[in-house]
C-alpha cells in the first residue's frame, strides 16, 4: 500500500523528530547504534605496491575501483562511505556511498560500513545523497574528513527492516534500470564510431553505390575508386575568430551588439556577454561550422547568433563539393582528430593555425552518398539523444523517489 505524506503540518501517524518529519512507527538512531563499521579491514597500499601484486580482486577507495591486486581482505556485502576528501562537496551531483559485494580490498579513505539488524543497502541509500558538510572538519584548502567518532554519532532514520527491504528493492530495482540504460547507449556509441569509421573511409559501401568499382591508393590510405582526396584548404576557407579584453565586453546588451561565443559561453553555461564592434568575418550564425583551435579540438555546429571567440575557426565550405553533414563528421572521425593534434603542436595547449588546418586530407565521396552516409549517422545520433533523454528522466524520476521513500512521505508498507 502506498500512503502519501503532505510537506505541510505534521499529519497523523507522523512525527517531529531531530531530522524531520517521519512515520511514528520509524526510529532515529545513530550510526553507532543502527550499524557496525568494520575499518579494521582496510588495508592501505600504496599504486606502485599495488602494481607488484596486481591481480582480479577490486581495491576501493571512497568514490571507486582503485585497481585490482591478487588477495583480498573482506568477503561479504558492505557500504563504503568516504572518510576524506574533496567529493563531499559534491553531493547533489556525485554518490556519497558506495554498495560492494563478493571479495574486494578497501583503503584507508573510505569507512567499511555493514547492518545487522537492518540493511547495508538502507544505509547506503540513505547516505547516497547526504548533505554531511556540517559533520565534516578541514583538512587544508579543499579538503575535508568525516572521522569515525563522527560517523557513528550521525542520526539515521530507521523502518522496520520488512520497510527497509520494499523500499531498498525499488530503488535497486531503478538502479537496474538505470544501468541497462547506460550499458546500452555505450553500445549504441560503440555501434556509431564504427559506423562512422567504416562508412566514412569508404571500407563500407552502401547499397546503390560503388558496384564494381574498387579501390585505390591515396594519401590518406585507400579508398573507393570514385570518391576524392581534397585537402582542406581546396575547399575550406576558415575565418579565426575575435579576442575582447574583458574590460569592453557588456553585460547588457546594447541596440547594435551580438552575443560574444566563447568556449565557456557554450560549454560552461556561463552567463552571455557582448560586444558591439566587430566585423562581418567574426560573426556566426545559426547552424555555421565552428572549430574550437586551441586545446581539444571540438567540431560543432553552432546553435546561436553572434560574433566568436579567437580561439575558434568558422569553417566556410564549398557546398558543390561537399555536405556540411560530412565534413562535421569528416573532422570528427577518430584519425582526423589524431592528425589535427598532430598538427596542432606538442605544447601544453594545442594551437593549430590557418596553414595547418589546411594541410588536412579530406575524404570525399560523391554528394548523393555524402547524403545517405550522413543520413544514416543522423538516425544513429537521434537513437542515442532519446536514449539519454530516457536515462535523464530516469534519473531524476530515481532522485524523486529517494527523497519521498527515504522520508517516509510515501509508504510502501
Amino acid at each position: 500500500m502506498i500512503t502519501e505524506c503532505s510537506t505541510g503540518n505534521i499529519p497523523p501517524g507522523y512525527k517531529q523528530t531531530e531530522v524531520g518529519v517521519i512515520p511514528e512507527d520509524w526510529e532515529v538512531k545513530p550510526v553507532g547504534e543502527a550499524f557496525e563499521v568494520h575499518n579494521h579491514l582496510r588495508v592501505p597500499i600504496s599504486q606502485k605496491e599495488r602494481e607488484k601484486i596486481a591481480g582480479k580482486y577490486p581495491y576501493y577507495g571512497p568514490t571507486g575501483i582503485q585497481g585490482y591486486i591478487n588477495e583480498y581482505r573482506i568477503e561479504g556485502q558492505y557500504a563504503l562511505i568516504g572518510e576524506d576528501g574533496d567529493h563531499f562537496l559534491k553531493w547533489r551531483e556525485m554518490p556519497m556511498t558506495l554498495m560492494v559485494s563478493g571479495k574486494f580490498n578497501v583503503n584507508n579513505h573510505a569507512h567499511v560500513v555493514k547492518g545487522t539488524n537492518n540493511l547495508t543497502a538502507w544505509f547506503y541509500y540513505y547516505f547516497s545523497h547526504k548533505d554531511l558538510t556540517q559533520h565534516l572538519t578541514r583538512q587544508g584548502a579543499g579538503r575535508y574528513k568525516l572521522t569515525k567518532k563522527t560517523l557513528l554519532n550521525i542520526q539515521c532514520v530507521l523502518p522496520s527492516p520488512p520497510e527497509q527491504k520494499a523500499i531498498t528493492e525499488v530503488l535497486s530495482d531503478t538502479d537496474a534500470f538505470i544501468e541497462s540504460l547506460e550499458q546500452l547507449i555505450a553500445k549504441k556509441r560503440q555501434i556509431k564510431h564504427g559506423a562512422m569509421q567504416e562508412l566514412l573511409t569508404g571500407k563500407r559501401r552502401l547499397p546503390g553505390f560503388g558496384e564494381g568499382k574498387g579501390y585505390k591508393q591515396t594519401e590518406v590510405g585507400v579508398i573507393p575508386k570514385d570518391w576524392d582526396v581534397r585537402s582542406a584548404g581546396e575547399i575550406c576557407k576558415v575565418n579565426q575568430g575575435l579576442q575582447i579584453a574583458i574590460s569592453n565586453r557588456l553585460k547588457i546588451p546594447s541596440p547594435n551588439s551580438k552575443k560574444y561565443i566563447t568556449i565557456q559561453y557554450l560549454n560552461e553555461g556561463k552567463e552571455a556577454e557582448y560586444i558591439d564592434s566587430y566585423s562581418q568575418a567574426v560573426c556566426c550564425n545559426r547552424n555555421d561550422v565552428l572549430m574550437t583551435r586551441t586545446g581539444n579540438t571540438g567540431i560543432l555546429i553552432t546553435n546561436v547568433d553572434g560574433v566568436f571567440h579567437n580561439n575558434f575557426f568558422k569553417i566556410n565550405y564549398d557546398k558543390k563539393l561537399i555536405t556540411k553533414e560530412h565534413l562535421v563528421n569528416f573532422l570528427r572521425l577518430e584519425q582526423t582528430q589524431k592528425q589535427i593534434l598532430i598538427k596542432a603542436g606538442t605544447s601544453t595547449i594545442p594551437d593549430l593555425n590557418h596553414s595547418d588546418f589546411y594541410s588536412i586530407y579530406i575524404v570525399i565521396p560523391p554528394l548523393a552518398e555524402q547524403e545517405t552516409i550522413s543520413a544514416i549517422l543522423s538516425d544513429m545520433d537521434s537513437e542515442i539523444t532519446a536514449l539519454e533523454e530516457k536515462l535523464s528522466k530516469a534519473r531524476q524520476l530515481k532522485q524523486g523517489m529517494m527523497q519521498e521513500l527515504l522520508t517516509g512521505r510515501i509508504r510502501l508498507i
